[in-house]
């Protein structure tokens, strides 16, 4: 008894001095010695505190700035959005953050940081299975489902148009798109549907706000085959990875474990971000209105009703060069960190970073940084971009919305491809502009989005097709659903134009032609309802 008694008194001894140990080492011990070791190199900082760090001075900071509303002309929210950034770095300039961390914006710094950090993730397994979801042909096969997919949400708002007697209405864009992204990636990454999958999106919605990812990997194309294969999606490659050599398994097998990861990520950075590209967007767009006009017309041109190709998107220059604009200014993912697992040293001669050290790469401060962008870095100007990315800074790699190097974002073609197909789609039935209940508030809960939504007046750009298409489905309806088969007497078609044109003051004749294709009658039908 006595020696049990000696025995759980070590161990309960050894214990404690492991785990003071532990809060001495990782709470104390070395955050000072990075500290101390970057300060030797002229890296400064606020003073270290223990246990908190600097995270009583950012609440503060944040709580100070939460009620901050911009101008809806400024694109500069990092006061509001990032206010520790905006306080440090102009005092440290690459200062300390809560934790021994060294903020990055030197090109030296970049570089090392993005290129170095990607090399295990190129090389792994999981990189290796899903590379091929991302090849270019197959990305331009999935215009067609972007396009229908965007389909419900474009008849939602005309018959919303409709109802309202074809003026204007108005639409909250942000929850739309967010609605609309989590449809796109459910058809081209996993086989299934916004619908089908509601429960498992709540679900991850839920995660998201408990921790924060920093992967940009975007949607993952490929149809869905009915076979005994699991497919060509992302989903698919993934599970085939997973079965056995013998079975048709791949040689880089993937663990289930890893395989429910990776779709975390996947829908994280496939559904949110790419939403909020397609709200800011849409923001800069009705704040623009002569850029929305040169975009039509560009869409008319290259498009014009049909459902945009893959080989129509890669001629919609101006489109291309708005939405790099977009991501410069309005980047989804306003901060991304990496841990240094080694000793390294930022550039040629640069400061040599201890392990264990967080390095912060504060993308929405680099795209303002004059010394990069040039003077007009705050201001807006697709036109930087008009000969590629690599020219439009002072630096190749300054674009940093998708990561740069072997770390780039492995969907971000397919990010593109989709944003350009749905901006496409809404020019080529809409205008708009920006609701006067509109509060420009951008805000940072994991990826950028605006505080209080994007509330849109949305104006139809080709009414008449809209009543029409309408009225033709309306009639379908009421005859048992079979086109072929329709047969309206004139006494039920011109009373039911007589009350559209009262409504919504559309001439008759244009709703008789409307039914050329239904009813048999149509030369009585219209002398009857002309006269």
């Amino acid at each position: 008894m006595e020696f049990a008694w000696m025995v759980a008194t070590a161990v309960a001894a050894a214990a404690a001095s492991w785990a003071l140990n532990a809060v001495v080492v990782h709470l104390v011990w070395r955050p000072r010695a990075i500290a101390r070791r970057l300060r030797a190199q002229g890296v400064t900082g606020p003073d270290y505190r223990f246990y908190s760090g600097n995270l009583p001075d950012i609440r503060r900071l944040h709580e100070e700035s939460a009620s901050l509303v911009l101008d809806v002309a400024s694109h500069d929210f990092i006061p509001v959005v990032q206010p520790y950034f905006h306080k440090y770095i102009p005092l440290y300039g690459r200062g300390c953050t809560p934790r021994a961390s060294r903020i990055c914006r030197s090109r030296g710094c970049l570089a090392r940081v993005v290129w170095r950090s990607s090399k295990a993730r190129v090389g792994s397994a999981t990189h290796k299975v899903i590379q091929p979801a991302f090849n270019m042909d197959k990305l331009k096969m999935m215009t067609k489902a972007m396009f229908d997919c965007a389909g419900s949400m474009v008849s939602e708002w005309e018959s919303k148009l409709v109802a309202g007697g074809g003026g204007t209405v108005e639409i909250e864009l942000s929850r739309q798109f967010e609605e609309l992204t989590a449809d796109v990636i459910s058809h081209t990454a996993f086989g299934s549907s916004y619908v089908e999958g509601k429960q498992v999106f709540v679900a991850q919605r839920e995660l998201l706000f408990l921790a924060l990812s920093t992967f940009f990997t975007v949607q993952f194309p490929g149809d869905t085959t009915r076979s005994s294969r699991y497919g060509n999606d992302l989903l698919g490659l993934m599970l085939e990875s997973c079965a056995a050599p013998e079975h048709g398994g791949a040689a880089l097998a993937l663990s289930m474990d890893e395989i429910i990861d990776e779709c975390k990520t996947f829908f994280f950075a496939g559904q949110d971000t790419t939403s909020h590209i397609l709200t800011w967007t849409m923001f800069l767009l009705s704040t623009h209105p002569e850029w929305q006009e040169k975009l039509g017309e560009e869409v008319a041109a290259e498009c014009g009703d049909q459902v945009p190709t893959g080989d129509m998107l890669t001629k919609l220059k101006l489109v291309n060069m708005f939405l790099l604009e977009t991501l410069r200014l309005y980047s989804p993912v306003p901060l991304i960190e990496s841990r240094a697992v080694s000793d390294l040293e930022l550039g040629s001669g640069g400061v040599r970073v201890p392990e264990g050290t967080i390095l912060k790469i504060p993308i929405a401060t680099i795209h303002r940084d004059k010394d990069v962008w040039g003077d007009d870095a705050d201001e807006f100007r697709p036109e930087r971009f008009e000969n590629g990315v690599s020219r439009a800074a002072n630096h190749p790699n300054a674009l940093l919305s998708f990561s740069s190097g072997p770390r780039a974002c492995i969907g971000q073609n397919f990010a593109m491809m989709e944003a350009k197909v749905i901006i496409a789609m809404i020019l080529q039935r809409f205008s708009f502009a920006l609701s006067p209940n509109y509060v420009h508030a951008p805000t940072d809960v994991i990826t950028l989005r605006p505080k209080y939504g994007l509330p849109m007046i949305l104006k139809s750009l080709k009414l008449y097709d809209v009543y029409i298409n309408k009225s033709l489905s309306f009639f379908i309806e009421i005859k048992g659903g079979n086109e072929k088969n329709v047969k309206i007497s004139n006494n039920v078609l011109i009373t039911y134009m007589m009350y559209l044109n009262m409504v919504i003051h559309l001439p008759p004749m244009m709703l008789c032609a409307a039914f050329c294709v239904v009813d048999g009658n149509l030369p009585d039908l219209i002398s009857d309802t002309v006269s």
